[in-house]
């Protein structure tokens, strides 16, 4: 899924009333506002969803793969996203569905 096909289904579920592009600066706003929360290190909690967290990882040494040499990775802030219960549930329900 795209942000257009995003954009999209918030415009069907809101109805006539909104116009797509009104629906993009809604969309727009929403993942301006995650981008933001993010970089000043907050985390996100939606309820029914899952919340996004910055995690700090710590240094390590890696290896390079074409002269095996060690090469320290230094520590470094990731965005992580932690699914709620209920949307791993959603989601395992496909496992169900699937008949292979």
């Amino acid at each position: 899924m795209t942000k257009a096909d995003l954009v999209e289904q918030v415009a069907e579920a809101i109805g006539p009333g909104i116009t797509k592009k009104d629906c993009a600066l809604v969309v727009d706003g929403l993942l301006n506002a995650v981008k933001r929360a993010l970089a000043n290190g907050e985390n996100i909690e939606i309820r029914g969803f899952g919340t996004f967290k910055v995690r700090k990882r710590k240094s390590r040494m890696a290896r390079n793969p074409r002269t095996g040499e060690g090469v320290e990775v230094p520590s470094r802030s990731v965005p992580v996203f932690k699914p709620s219960k209920h949307l791993r549930s959603r989601v395992s329900q496909l496992d169900r569905q699937d008949p292979e």
